[in-house]
This record gives C-alpha cells, structure tokens and sequence, in this order.
C-alpha cells in the first residue's frame, strides 16, 4: 500500500500546484481586467442641450449616422431629373409631312399646265388653274394629318412663294425642326419648343408671309415625342442613392469642442455614439473578457511549461504576478498622461518587465510574457477609444521587450543590464524612426530628437528599475537569481570561508562536488550555477564537528574509533540537517538550503549498518537511514549522484577510465534502485547523459602525468 499512498501524496502536490497556477492567472487576469474596462466602456456625461461644452468629448466608437446619411441620400434621389425615351420615329414622321408639303407645292409650280377635266364648258381651257384649283389640287396631293392641321392660306402663301424661297425656307424649318426635337419634346417643354423654332424663323431674312407660313407649318411639325419612362427613372434615382457615401462618425472624432454650443444636431450626435447613455455597453466587456482570457490561456500554458523544466513554487509564481502587477501599473499610468499629440507611450520602462523575469526565472518565459505585456499596451493606449487597439504602441513595446531579451544575453554580470539598457535605446530609437517616417505627418528635426529621447527615455527607466527591483524579488520573495548566486559563490563569503578553515577536507570535496555537479547540469539543462553553488555549500553541516568526517582528519586518529556505530551515524547523518539550519541562520535561499539538506536523500549508511549488524542482527535498517527528504530537483538530485561520486573516487588506487566509469554506473544505478530519484524530474535520458558527463569530467581529473625522473645524489 506504499505505492499507493506515494501516488496520492503526488497527486495531492501536483493538484495544489495546478491551483496555485490557476489562482495566479485569474489574478492577473483580474487585474488585467480591471485596469483595461475603462479603455473599452465609454464615458459618459450630463450634458444638456444649447449649454457649452466643459470638455471636448470624442467619439468612443465608429458608428454611421443613419438619419443623416438618410437626408443626403433623400436630396441626391430629389436631384435625379427624370428620364425620357425620345421617339426618332416621330421626329422623322414630321420632318417627313414638311418635305412632303415642300415637294407637292414644287411639284404643283413644274405642272402650270390647266386642269381641263375639271373646268366646265363655258370655262377657257388654256388659261392657268385658279387659285382654288390649285389648292384643291394641292389638298388632294397632301396627306390628310398635314390638310387637317395647315390652312389653305398658309398652303396659298406657300403656292405664290418663288422656287428659291421655298427651298431655303424648307432647309430652314427641317433643320430647326429636327435640332428641336433631337434632344426631346416633352408635353411640358412642348410651347418652349415651338417658340423656340419660332424664333430662328423670326431671325431670317424671309419676307412676313413665308415667316407666317414656316411658323404654321413649325406649329404643326414640333409635337411630344419624349415620354417619360418610370423604369429608367427608379434605375437612376438608385443608382444615385448607390454612390451615396454613409455619414459615418469615426472613433476618436471629436464631436464637440471645449466651450462649443451645443446645438441640436451635435447634441443627437453625442446620443449616437452613446455617450449620454448611463447603461453600460456589454459587448465591448465581453470583447475585453475574451482576449484576457486567451492571454492568460497562453500564461498558464507556458508556466506549466516552466514548471515542467525548471520546478515551480510560490516565490516563482509570485514573482510573475508582481512583475506583471508592477508593468500594468507603469503602463496604465502612462496612458492617463499620453494623448494623441505627445505620444508617451514611447517613454513607458515597458521592458522592465522582460529583463525580470528572464534574471529571476528563464528566457522563454520571459518572450512569451513580453507578447502579452505588448497585447495588454496596445488596449491601454487606445485612447480610450472602445473597439480600437493602439498597434503602434503594442509593436513598439514587442520590440523594445526583445531587445531587453537578446540583449541581456546570458551574462552573469550587473553591467549586462546597462549593456541591454544600450542595446534598447538603439532598438526603441529605430522603432521610433520607423513610425514617424511610415506616417504622413511631417516633423521637424526638434520633434524627431524628442520622440528619440522618449525611446531612450524608456530604456534607461527599465535598467534602473531592475536595478532597484532586484534586491526585493530576491530578499522579499527569496528568488535566487544568477547574481545572487555569484555573490554567494564569491570565495570571500563567510560561510565559504568557515568551510575552508574549519573543515579544509570537506572545503576540497565540495569544489570538486562543485565542478561535477555544473558540467552535468549543463549537459541536461538544468541550472548549472545553482548546482555549483548549492554543491559550495551542501556539506556546511560538518563545520559542526568537522573532526568526525575523514576527509577532515588528515591522518589523525579517528574518534569514531571510540564510539559505537549507532552513535557514529547519528553524527554522520545529522550534517544534511544542522547545515540547513546554519544557512537558514543565515538567511540563504531556499534552493541552497533544499540541497544541503536533500543531498543523501533517505540513503542508507551502509559502513556503521554493517559495522553495527556484526554485533546485533536484529538491527534495524531504517535506524541508518537518512530522513530526507529525497532530492526534489534535478540539481539536488545531481549532487547527491556527484557526491557519492567524488567520494567513491577519491577511493580508487589506480582511477582508470573503465573503473571510473564503472564506479559511476554503480553509483547511479544503487541511488535509482534505492528510490533516491524517484521524486526529482530526472529521466532516465538524463541520467544516461549525467553519467556520461561525470564520467568525462572524473577522466579529465584523473588524467595521467608525465614521469619525471629523480636524480641520484652522488
């Protein structure tokens, strides 16, 4: 039932670390919330018509105004003429009656010849056709429209009317006739046609009675011939109502200034865009809701991702929560101070956020967080316009978060933060250049160097503010950075110092501890600096009584000699345990501490076991046993590996490369059936490639020297 209890207590952690994670993302994402709603729900006012404006109020969204965009297609549908078919047809049949009343009455001139079949028989059969015959003649040669609608005095005036004249009159007519009733008679225009012809008749040189004639004959020959046709008519009015641009009012559109009236249409305007509405707009909160959601969705995959690689606890999971607190609060307030005009945002130490968390927990992490700080900027310098992201100030916090990654590199070093803090100046420099030149506006060179200055602005703000956080992330939440570690690898540290003058055996041991631990680490990408500190110091315990541990007795009598083997390893097995006490005193970080007092694990000591179960069969293993805990980290459990390593070889007569190797697979192999690893995150992947590492490293120890040969005194 071991087994059994091992696996609940297992899944109990994993399912109190997954709540851990999941209180910390809802946290931030409460956060995250609460500081944005006010990006995405638009202000309102009180505001009474015809009074002045206390601000200048913009539009919050882009929204069409339909009523006017109504009115201005209801004028240009008002403004489409009507459309008309012009019937050529009818021109033609007119032009026609003229040409046929011309060429009867030149036909009517060529025959002067008189008609004796209708003279009687007291009439003179040669003399030329009466006035009368002429025009009963002319009458029955015209057709019937034309005798209907024309007067014999007009047909009389036209009989007695020279060839020359008539023909000049009938061009005249035709061609004002046909230019009349190209371009359409309407019943409307009907009269202002006529009159029209009238008055190019009026304008000739023709005597009065032809002008009288033509003018008749115009009277009778312009008639309608455009009609008005309904389909073309609706084709056109929607056609025009088509091309009609919406009146669409943009977000960010000021609507009314400060101390403008505000008149009735400005005051509809306002009740549009929502701004005089107290009720709370959801749509805008369930958008901001949605992409909140997504980023903490990426958030908790990527620390489970962290956790799986490099362990998690509160402190780590603290520390992401006040890094993400501490760069929401930089940036909302810099959008209370930033319009459209100053454009702030590019002095925002954004990238602070990125150089803490790649210094206190790791790189990919800290990319992942930059992406979601830049997508958190860009809603925060919107302007406060709902529906819009500022994707200016979102690339420029993106790019400038990268350059603090890249350019912190993997130095160890203080100076690598002023070293990014250049390398990001120059980058925001850049991003800054590229928004200005990519705009339409034009700067002058004092706008340009300014706007630089922000960028430079921001990256020094961010160096200096991990300069100041640092301390409190790694006292306050006891993180252990890559600098703390080196302070405390530094050989002038007390506690270093007490090892290497109380305990100088053990001081060795845990160097060479030290270099197998880092190289192995390296190899399977665990933490290789933690694994070296934490090796400095995992045997602080036997300052204690430094006597009672053989590497410390330099050929002095052993006073275990002179105890029994029970009390022996009760001194033995007590140093994992009052060495985490002395670096607890110490305030030391808890990492440093898990590996002092995790390095034997619950390992048993086989040497005053079996020197004891000579003497008494009925001794008790777990008596000998460590209490733990077992190693929790891959660091922890390497160290344990490296410990009993260095030890075992420090043994060896002759250290060849098989003993060695065979030594270590030993090693490794009792500590994995003993169960010493089975609560650390080491693979047996990694346990191959720690292996072959310690081996590598052990062989470059041991290499073999050169002979020198003595000389013999004569």
């Amino acid at each position: 039932m071991k087994w059994l209890r091992n696996t609940y207590i297992y899944l109990k952690n994993v399912s109190r670390e997954r709540l851990m994670v999941l209180f910390l993302v809802s946290m931030m994402g409460v956060a995250f919330f609460i500081a944005a709603f006010s990006n995405v729900q638009p202000k309102t006012y009180e505001i009474e018509q015809f009074s002045d404006a206390a601000e200048t109020i913009r539009s919050p969204v882009t929204i069409e105004n339909e009523e006017e965009t109504e009115r201005k297609t209801r004028e240009v549908i008002q403004s489409v003429e009507d459309r008309f078919n012009i019937s050529n047809e009818i021109t033609n049949e007119q032009t026609a009656y003229i040409e046929e009343v011309f060429e009867a009455i030149a036909k009517m001139k060529q025959s002067q010849q008189p008609n004796n079949a209708s003279r009687t028989l007291d009439e003179d059969p040669d003399a030329p056709p009466t006035s009368q015959e002429q025009l009963t003649q002319l009458n029955k040669l015209l057709s019937p429209e034309i005798t209907d609608s024309i007067s014999d005095g007009v047909l009389y005036d036209l009989l007695n009317t020279d060839v020359e004249k008539l023909e000049e009159g009938k061009e005249l007519l035709i061609k004002s006739v046909e230019g009349i009733m190209k371009n359409g008679v309407s019943a409307e225009n009907i009269e202002r046609a006529r009159d029209e012809v009238e008055q190019t008749i009026n304008f000739s040189s023709f005597d009065n009675d032809l002008k009288s004639s033509l003018i008749e004959l115009s009277g009778f020959a312009v008639t309608e011939n455009s009609f008005f046709d309904a389909g073309k008519t609706a084709e056109a009015r929607k056609e025009a109502a088509s091309n009609v641009e919406p009146v669409v009012i943009r977000a960010g559109e000021v609507i009314v200034q400060q101390g403008q009236t505000i008149t009735t249409e400005t005051y509809e305007e306002l009740a549009l865009v929502g701004v005089l509405d107290s009720k709370y707009n959801k749509f805008p909160i369930i958008g901001l809701a949605l992409i909140i959601l997504l980023m903490m969705v990426v958030t908790n995959h990527e620390i489970g991702v962290f956790k799986k690689n490099n362990g998690v606890d509160k402190s780590k999971l603290g520390a992401i929560f006040f890094i993400s607190l501490i760069i929401l609060i930089v940036m909302k307030t810099g959008s209370l101070y930033t319009t459209s005009v100053n454009q702030l945002y590019f002095a925002v130490p954004a990238a602070t956020g990125a150089l803490l968390v790649k210094l206190l927990l790791n790189e990919r992490l800290a990319i992942v967080l930059s992406v979601i700080y830049a997508i958190l900027g860009s809603i925060l310098f919107n302007g406060q316009i709902p529906g819009s992201l500022n994707v200016e100030a979102g690339t420029y916090f993106f790019f400038s978060q990268m350059a603090a990654v890249i350019f912190l590199g993997r130095s160890t070093d203080r100076l690598a933060i002023l070293k990014a803090g250049i390398g990001m100046s120059a980058v925001n420099i850049v991003a800054i250049l590229t928004f200005l030149f990519l705009s339409s506006e034009k700067y002058s060179i004092p706008d340009i160097f300014m706007q630089s200055g922000y960028g430079v602005i921001a990256a020094f703000l961010s160096a200096v503010l991990t300069f100041g956080l640092m301390p409190f992330f790694e006292a306050g939440l006891g993180i252990l950075s890559d600098y703390r570690l080196l302070s405390l690898a530094k050989p002038n540290q007390p506690l270093l110092r007490k090892i290497l003058t109380e305990a100088p055996g053990t001081y060795h041991h845990s160097i060479m501890v030290a270099n197998l631990s880092e190289t192995a680490c390296d190899a399977i990408g665990a933490n290789g600096l933690l694994a070296r500190v934490g090796a400095y110091y995992h045997d602080i315990g036997k300052t204690a009584r430094p006597h009672f541990f053989i590497e410390n007795q330099m050929g002095a009598t052993n006073p275990h000699d002179r105890l029994q083997p029970r009390e022996s390893a009760e001194i033995i097995i007590s140093h994992p345990y009052e060495g985490a006490d002395i670096l607890k005193n110490h305030k030391f970080p808890q990492p440093i501490i898990d590996i002092a007092e995790q390095h034997h694990g619950t390992s048993l000591l086989k040497y005053f076991y079996y020197k004891e179960q000579d003497k008494n069969k009925h001794t008790k293993e777990e008596d000998f046993r460590y209490p733990g805990l077992k190693p929790q980290t891959k660091e922890a459990a390497i160290i344990c590996i490296s410990d009993a390593v260095e030890a075992a070889v420090r043994s060896l007569n002759e250290p060849t490369e098989r003993k060695i190797d065979e030594l270590v697979a030993s090693i490794v192999e009792d500590r994995l059936m003993d169960g010493q690893l089975s609560e650390c995150p080491l693979t047996l992947k990694d346990l191959d490639k720690v292996h072959r590492t310690i081996c590598e490293t052990l062989k470059g120890m041991f290499h073999s020297r050169i002979q020198y040969p003595i000389k013999e005194a004569k």
